[in-house]
């Protein structure tokens, strides 16, 4: 028997419609929460942008955006960067491939014909030699490409690998990539330059033969050893052959080593015409170096000291026997007229 209230009344008991209204609150109370814990849990899986931002202290603000930013999509890989391609805001312009080559020689002058050069406003080069016709060829020209400093539409892309001069291939293979692209070469009295070539050599190896043991295969008979390559790079004439078979001379510009010493403002100002750029560089670009004995390029406003070639550079060259040097000359003599006569230019070096 149910018992009664101390008072003698009937416990009161709730209408039948608050019940119900007390119910749906709890439902839907309860619904809300589990979409705000489902919303939640989406947001940091996926790292949605939609997240509230009201909830995020604003110290937090910064770090919590850098945070959804680097995150991932549910279920989606983000896509790989390009090859070789490198961190960091993009660069201005494009890696194209060389318009202007220079091709050669060997201490010649082509490392003072590429600084002066890279002085002008329209000119990007590469610093490095790539070797890229003579010893990386099976690399590709899309490997070659990358090498290359980026360009604006109005610059020009150089490169400088004195090699080129002397491979038989790289004619052909620099035809086979534009047969458009201008040829510098840089040339120098061959006895003088095969005197540089050794003095350079002999720095590095201090156990090679004598410049006369390697110069001669018979010296009482005259006899010139062309099998070495400090000789043969200085036989213009004949390597000069094998580039006219796939380039015109127009396409060919030639430069003196010894005027880039006495005048280079006036042989840099014929190569900016050969390039077709304007003149630019100077007379007052330069200044002549006594301690090294040839032309530096002067303090710019816009670099902090004076430019000059590295300490390799200058080398005081070792001492020849005369009758040796006299010899190289009567060698030389016929190939250097034949080379005169096919260029248009006498260099005088008799």
């Amino acid at each position: 028997m149910a018992r009664r209230a101390p008072s003698g009344r009937a416990p009161a008991v709730a209408p039948a419609p608050s019940r119900r209204l007390a119910g749906r609150v709890l439902v839907l109370f309860t619904l809300s929460l589990s979409c705000s814990y489902l919303c939640y849990s989406l947001l940091c899986c996926c790292g949605s942008p939609a997240a509230p931002r009201a909830r995020c202290p604003p110290a937090r603000a910064a770090a919590a955006k850098k945070l959804l930013q680097q995150s991932r999509p549910c279920g989606r890989t983000p896509p790989a960067p390009p090859a070789g391609s490198a961190p960091g805001p993009a660069r201005p312009g494009t890696k194209r491939l060389p318009r202007a080559i220079v091709v050669g020689v060997k201490k010649g002058g082509t490392r003072a014909v590429l600084e002066f050069i890279r002085v002008h406003p329209e000119v990007r080069a590469l610093g490095t030699e790539p070797h890229f016709f003579d010893r990386n060829y099976h690399r590709g020209l899309e490997w070659y490409r990358s090498l290359m400093p980026r360009t604006l539409d109005s610059q020009i892309t150089v490169e400088k690998t004195p090699s080129y001069f002397v491979t038989k291939e790289a004619p052909r293979r620099i035809f086979n990539m534009s047969r458009d692209t201008k040829l510098i070469v840089v040339v120098r009295n061959p006895v003088t330059r095969a005197i540089s070539d050794y003095t350079q050599t002999l720095s590095k190896k201090p156990d090679i033969p004598t410049f006369e043991g390697l110069t001669f295969r018979n010296r009482s008979l005259g006899l010139v050893d062309t099998s070495w390559n400090a000789i043969r790079i200085g036989m213009y004439a004949l390597h000069l052959q094998s580039w006219l078979q796939y380039f015109p001379l127009s396409q060919i510009h030639f430069v003196s080593g010894e005027r880039l010493i006495t005048d280079p403002a006036g042989e840099m100002g014929k190569v900016q015409d050969f390039l077709g750029i304007k003149r630019v560089i100077t007379d007052k670009h330069f200044y002549f170096n006594k301690t090294k004995g040839f032309p530096c390029l002067k303090k710019s406003e816009s670099s902090g000291l004076p430019r000059c070639l590295g300490k390799s550079k200058g080398r005081t060259h070792v001492q020849i026997d005369p009758e040796v040097i006299e010899q190289l000359r009567d060698f030389y003599r016929p190939y250097n007229i034949k080379f005169y006569e096919t260029v248009g230019q006498d260099f005088r070096w008799e």
